[in-house]
Order: structure tokens, then C-alpha cells, then sequence
């Protein structure tokens, strides 16, 4: 499941564009299931202060469709565009063994089989190709590493550390230019 921390709370989804006149909302879902979001019962945004519950949901393409209690019109819908959503972190089922939440990836040493820190996780990502792994090293860019098992062979929430291993010329630009084909001139 996709999602991120926020202290306790894990955000589940993100509200959109109104849909319509009678108060639905577009929303992003960062669960694995669009629908995920709905099983939690009452949503509230970060500092818990807004409560939401959703009455209706329906996939509609790569939003859900959402109708909350007590949001009826478009005016009211369009005031909670980009409003993040989140449940409080002990609301969530526990994982599996190799099944990580995102939020628990988030701000965990990188380590190289060797022991040397190549940084921390800042994020996960996923644009479409599989998750993503967003490093950021002592110094420098931040990059990213594919999260497989290939490439990241050892996750321990219990140690707090995660170990990557990486081609050797992972870094290099010679690979760089070769992956994203680029011609030399």
C-alpha cells in the first residue's frame, strides 16, 4: 500500500476536482486497491480537525468518484480540492512478510552491501513502472533505486536500515547516456 506519514496518521488518498454539481469529488487513492480508502470508516485531514465520511465510491478511470456526508453541492466540493486525506497509522491492517507500507520506508538509512550509508529513503514513488525507491545522499541530487528484490535484497523495520545492491556502474554516466539513449557527438 502506498501512503505517507504525517506523525501517527498515514495519508490514504488525496481530494481532487468537484465532480458534477451534487457535492462528489474527484480522489487519488495511494492504496494498492483504489477503494482501500473507503474501509477505514471516518477520514480526517492532517491535523484531525476535518472529519470525513464517505456515503459513495466508484472507480471512474484513475480517480474514485466520492460523495462524503454532508458535502452536497459543487461549492462545497470544490473548497476540498487538494485536501489530503489520512487514518490514524494503528487503523491499518499489519503487513505481511516482504509487504512494507510506504510511511515505514520513509527516512530509512540506504546502506550498499559494504555497510557504507548511500543516504535515506525521502519517498516512494511510482510512475507507472513499479515502485521506486527516492534516495537522498549526503551530498548531492537525490536518485532513485528500483525497490525489487533484486536491488534491494534486505529491508528490517527492526533495524532500521535497508541494504541495496547495486550494479557498479550504477552511477556512472556512461550507463546514464546508455539508458536514457543518448548518442555521443
Amino acid at each position: 500500500m502506498s501512503e505517507t506519514k504525517a506523525g501517527d496518521k498515514v495519508l490514504l488518498a488525496r481530494i481532487g476536482a468537484a465532480h458534477g454539481i451534487r457535492g462528489e469529488v474527484r480522489v487519488k487513492s495511494f492504496g494498492d486497491d483504489p477503494l482501500s480508502f473507503t474501509d477505514y470508516g471516518v477520514l480526517t485531514d492532517v491535523t484531525g480537525k476535518q472529519r470525513f465520511e464517505v456515503l459513495r465510491a466508484r472507480v471512474q478511470k484513475t480517480v474514485v468518484v466520492t460523495q462524503f456526508k454532508g458535502i452536497t453541492d459543487r461549492n462545497q466540493a470544490e473548497a476540498l480540492n487538494g485536501l489530503d486525506l489520512y487514518v490514524e497509522r494503528d487503523q491499518l491492517p499489519e503487513t505481511e512478510e516482504d509487504e512494507f507500507y510506504y510511511s515505514d520506508l520513509t527516512g530509512l538509512p540506504v546502506e550498499d552491501t559494504a555497510g557504507a550509508v548511500l543516504g535515506k529513503v525521502i519517498a516512494v514513488q511510482d510512475f507507472g513502472a513499479g515502485d521506486l525507491l527516492e534516495v537522498r545522499p549526503l551530498r548531492g541530487k537525490s536518485f532513485y533505486i528500483p525497490f525489487t528484490r533484486e536491488f534491494v535484497p534486505h529491508v528490517s523495520l527492526e533495524e532500521g536500515r535497508l541494504v541495496v545492491d547495486l550494479p557498479e556502474d550504477y552511477f556512472s554516466e556512461e550507463r546514464l547516456d546508455e539508458e536514457s539513449g543518448a548518442d555521443e557527438m
